[in-house]
């Protein structure tokens, strides 16, 4: 789920609050490492949310039936959405069951808002073209929790502003997790079974990523002085109390990653840290930032200080 680029992204989260508070380095580090864990919750939270919405169906389908004087349509329902084969398959798996159990994750507490998206999903039109289908194969089935999921789940504001109470932090991380959502769905297999592994892993190699966030977050910490030098004598008509915090932020942690990271590309780190300029800067960032680093790259390399492990990557 936690590709390097969202590493750096809550890397830049955490040592803003760090450099606002003034905080404790080892306790700011083990938030940091804390709320990379909670991305996980988060995905949980809405996997779980869709398979809540398939209980209440279910229930009010056994409610129908008990009325006092039940309909043939409430007695022989059209079972199709809680019977699709891909919500059985997320809500048998033992792994998904345990995470749940184990973390304490449910929706107990919205019980409206679960209900009023079953009622939103109920009254739309993808609803009723699925439940009308002559015939269904698993991939039917799959194409209409994808859709349903983004709709009325990844595009509903109420459920943002409800994740966004749980935890602030999870804000920015609502976009990366519905698309992990989305991935998980789509991913499934027709022959799995309650022991087949769906969820996505939260790192790629979790010893190697959180060595790469912690080292991020405490070198760009113990070699500020430098960086902040480095960046001074590039911006000399400027102070640098003028610049915008996050602009020299994202630079120094750029040159820490140049300097530091022998086997990250000097390209890669340019790329990356100006993409992320992008939407957690100014509009004039991407350039302003870029000029800066372009020019502390050319004294580096002169200077061969620049060393990077690896044929080509210098360049």
């Amino acid at each position: 789920m936690l590709n390097r680029r969202y590493l750096r992204i809550k890397t830049l989260q955490a040592l803003y609050a760090y450099f606002q508070s003034a905080g404790d380095v080892v306790k700011s580090e083990n938030i940091m490492v804390k709320d990379l864990y909670k991305v996980y919750n988060l995905y949980l939270y809405m996997i779980l949310l869709l398979i809540d919405i398939v209980e209440v169906a279910r229930r009010n389908i056994e409610l129908a039936k008990e009325k006092r004087l039940p309909s043939e349509q409430d007695l022989n329902p059209n079972t199709r959405f809680i019977d699709n084969p891909v919500f059985k398959l997320i809500e048998n798996n033992k792994s998904f069951k345990r995470l749940i159990e184990n973390k304490k994750i449910n929706w107990q507490t919205e019980d409206e808002l679960v209900r009023k998206l079953y009622r939103d999903i109920k009254d739309s039109a993808d609803y009723e073209n699925y439940m009308n289908r002559p015939i269904c194969n698993f991939q039917d089935h799959k194409d209409f929790a994808v859709k349903i999921y983004k709709r009325f789940i990844a595009g509903s504001e109420l459920v943002h502003q409800l994740m966004e109470e749980r935890d602030i932090n999870w804000y920015d991380d609502i976009v990366l997790v519905n698309i992990s959502v989305i991935k998980t769905i789509s991913t499934i297999k027709e022959l799995g079974d309650d022991e087949t592994e769906i969820l996505l892993p939260l790192f790629k190699d979790e010893k190697d990523d959180l060595e790469f966030v912690r080292d991020l977050f405490k070198k760009t910490i113990s070699g500020e002085d430098t960086f902040e030098k480095m960046i001074s004598s590039k911006t000399k008509n400027w102070e640098m109390e003028r610049l915008a915090m996050m602009d020299v932020l994202l630079m120094k942690m750029a040159l820490c990653e140049l300097i530091n990271f022998k086997s990250i590309p000097v390209k890669v780190t340019l790329n990356e840290y100006i993409e992320i300029s992008k939407n957690y800067s100014t509009p004039k960032s991407k350039t302003f930032i870029n000029g800066i680093l372009d020019k502390v790259v050319l004294d580096l390399k002169g200077k061969g200080e620049l060393i990077k492990s690896g044929r080509g990557l210098v360049e």
